[in-house]
C-alpha cells in the first residue's frame, strides 16, 4: 500500500474506535453509576525520507490517545430503599475490590450483607473511614439510616461513615464492572460529604447524543471508503497508461 492508504487505514481505525466507545455508552445508559466515555486521538506527523524543501512531504496519521470519561452526574433515580444513596457532588465511594485492594463507584445501591456488613448489589464491602468496612448489629439492620454527611445511624448511635473520596479525573481507569481505579486521591471529611438517601445516580449517558455521534461515524466512513475507491481507480488508470507507453 502506498503512504495514502496508510493515512486512511489510520483514520478508519479511529472511526472503528469512535463506534466502540458510542455503542458502549449506549448499552450502559441504564447502568447505575455509569460515567459517558469519550475516546482521545492525536495527530502524528511523518516526515518524508526524501524532501525538495524542509517542510515537503509531511504526512499526518490519527493515533488512538486513549479514552476519557464525563465526570458529570446523572440524575437521581428514587428506588425508596433508605440505604440506597447519590453522592451530591464530586467524588466516589469506596468499596473492596474484588481480589483485594480498594475500588471506587458512583452505583449507591446498598444492602446490608448476612455478615451484617454493609455491601453494594455486588457484594463488595462499602469501606468507611480509614477504609474499615461497616458492621450493622442485628437490633440496627432493621432501623438503619444514613446522614447526609454519610454516617450511619444504628439504634445506639452512629456505627461508622461511609468514606467518599475525590480524585482528579485524569487519575480514574474505569475497570469495566461499575468501579474505578483511582490514584492520588482525597478522603472528604463529614463537612464536605454530602450523600442524598432513598435512591441512586442514573447513567450521565444522553441517546440521542450518542445516537447522533454513530451517524457521523457512519457517514465518515462512507466518505473515507469513496475516497480509497476513487485512489484505487487513480492506480488502475495510471497502470493502464503506463502500460500503453510500454
Amino acid at each position: 500500500m502506498d503512504v495514502s492508504s496508510y493515512v486512511l487505514l489510520s483514520q478508519e481505525q479511529a472511526l472503528r474506535r469512535r463506534l466502540d466507545v458510542a455503542a458502549n455508552n449506549l448499552a450502559n445508559m441504564n447502568t447505575v453509576g455509569f460515567k459517558r466515555e469519550a475516546p482521545v486521538f492525536r495527530e502524528f506527523v511523518k516526515q518524508g525520507e526524501t524532501t525538495v524543501t524542509p517542510d515537503a512531504k509531511k504526512t499526518s496519521f490519527v493515533l488512538d490517545y486513549g479514552a476519557v470519561h464525563d465526570a458529570s452526574s446523572g440524575g437521581f433515580q428514587v428506588t425508596e430503599n433508605p440505604l440506597d444513596v447519590m453522592i451530591e457532588g464530586p467524588g466516589y465511594l469506596s468499596v473492596e475490590a474484588p481480589g483485594g485492594g480498594t475500588a471506587y463507584t458512583r452505583a449507591g445501591y446498598i444492602k446490608i450483607a448476612q455478615s451484617g456488613e454493609l455491601v453494594t448489589a455486588g457484594g463488595q464491602k462499602i469501606l468507611g473511614e480509614g477504609g474499615q468496612p461497616i458492621t450493622v448489629p442485628p437490633e440496627s439492620a432493621g432501623r438503619l439510616s444514613i446522614s447526609p454527611d454519610g454516617s450511619v445511624m444504628g439504634v445506639d448511635g452512629p456505627l461508622g461513615r461511609i468514606a467518599v473520596t475525590v480524585f482528579d479525573e485524569k487519575n480514574m481507569d474505569p475497570r469495566g464492572d461499575g468501579m474505578f481505579n483511582g490514584t492520588g486521591g482525597r478522603e472528604l471529611t463529614a463537612a464536605e460529604t454530602s450523600l442524598k438517601t432513598g435512591g441512586v445516580e442514573g447513567s450521565n449517558v444522553n441517546a440521542i447524543t450518542e445516537t447522533t455521534d454513530m451517524v457521523e461515524i457512519l457517514r465518515a466512513y462512507q466518505t473515507s471508503m469513496n475516497l480509497n475507491e476513487s485512489m484505487s481507480d487513480l492506480r488502475k488508470k495510471a497502470i493502464d497508461r503506463l502500460g500503453r507507453v510500454g
